[in-house]
């Protein structure tokens, strides 16, 4: 079952509720600590990125494959995308099936054997940088600017995968959005990993002229950041006058399709919700409905290109 993320994970410091879940964290410390005693294989025959985060959930990962994708596609090369075969991720492998050549298997090993049998030159992994298996040549960890580490606690107790001190044993950090700390963030990477590369990205609609902006919206959508969605909608002046908010990968009934639109026929508004979330609406809705297309900008992209050659 996905659960919405807790309001406290987010805050500047550890509540009293994160402090009486530090004792549940235990099994993530422990697993972290082996992860430093795993011997990890590489691959000689092929070469391998992970786009991954170590704060759960929302953190713009998938965008970032597609983009990398992209990019390396332009260079002449011939790559794939890799997804774990998790039943509860079939939005984020339907996008990726979309827009990329995609591998999907129950395990990243086999992915990249399958990689390698199909004669691809790169591998992007969306997730695995906890993969206790493999390694990778290029490791690539997403952030959201605003939400950075929140209070910095490992699971349950706070959204951190990993301690923010993981980041010594990464090649690149996205941080993804505006934030007013963003100074303090880059010092705060730097001092922990003085050779990581820095990169801003933020979101740019692509078929914002397929909608009519002088129209009232109601928008729904379930994923990581929910909040990422309206913010966009309302600095390229939608209306927004209604949001209904699922879990992160949540699986739609019909029954929730007929709650939306009755919703919004009764207060004669227009629907839209993400481009991932689109994907999972079964045809006879979808005719009502419409979504958000967007692209992934990387400011100094040509740095990015440089890194991905070297």
């Amino acid at each position: 079952m996905n659960l919405k993320k807790p309001t406290f994970w987010d805050l500047p410091k550890p509540n009293f509720i994160s402090y009486l879940l530090t004792p549940f964290s235990l099994p993530i410390i422990l697993r972290n600590f082996l992860f430093n005693f795993l011997k990890r294989e590489k691959s000689l025959s092929i070469k391998t990125i992970c786009v991954g985060n170590i704060y759960l959930g929302g953190t713009g990962k998938t965008p970032l494959t597609i983009k990398i994708y992209e990019i390396l596609k332009k260079l002449d090369k011939k790559v794939a995308t890799i997804k774990k075969n998790y039943s509860n991720q079939k939005d984020e492998q339907l996008l990726l099936k979309q827009k990329t050549s995609l591998i999907v298997s129950k395990s990243r090993k086999n992915a990249i054997q399958q990689g390698i049998d199909k004669n691809y030159d790169i591998l992007i992994f969306d997730d695995g940088l906890q993969e206790t298996k493999i390694d990778y040549d290029i490791k690539l960890v997403c952030f959201k600017s605003k939400n950075w580490i929140g209070n910095g606690q490992l699971l349950p107790a706070g959204p951190m995968r990993e301690k923010i001190s993981s980041l010594k044993r990464f090649d690149a950090v996205f941080l993804n959005g505006n934030s007013d700390d963003l100074e303090k963030i880059e010092n705060q990477i730097q001092t922990i990993n003085s050779k990581i590369k820095i990169f801003k990205t933020y979101y740019k609609i692509l078929n914002i002229q397929k909608h009519d902006l002088n129209s009232k919206y109601l928008i729904f959508s379930g994923i990581g950041n929910p909040s990422d969605f309206k913010e966009i909608l309302i600095e390229n002046k939608f209306n927004v006058v209604r949001e209904i908010i699922f879990p992160d990968h949540y699986e739609y009934s019909e029954n929730d399709f007929k709650k939306i639109q009755n919703n919004a026929k009764n207060e004669n508004l227009k629907i839209l919700t993400t481009e991932k979330d689109f994907m999972k609406i079964p045809d006879k809705f979808k005719k009502e409905i419409n979504f958000l297309a967007i692209d992934l900008i990387v400011q100094n992209e040509n740095k990015l290109i440089e890194l991905l050659k070297n």
